[in-house]
């Protein structure tokens, strides 16, 4: 986690969000509060810039095709596995 905060200004109205930080990948805009208080929604087709949960074990990039647990791709898991 950090400090950094990303502004919105939407119909005149500004608010701050706090910008998240993981191990691996791209920082994350924190919008649970957005429609608290702007009373908007996110539009996001096919959820290509979206988080579904905060993990401190496993990462996906579906883009690139990737999935870790713990640090190991998850085929190398399901490889050396009985």
């Amino acid at each position: 986690m950090s400090d950094n905060q990303a502004s919105l200004t939407a119909d005149g109205k500004t608010i701050e969000m706090p910008i998240n930080s993981g191990t691996i990948g791209p920082d994350v805009i924190d919008i649970r509060k957005l429609y608290g208080q702007t009373g908007m929604f996110t539009y996001d087709p096919g959820f290509t810039s979206t988080a579904s949960c905060d993990s401190a074990i496993t990462y996906i990039d579906g883009d690139e095709g990737v999935l870790l647990h713990r640090g190991y791709p998850i085929g190398q898991l399901a490889e050396h596995s009985s």
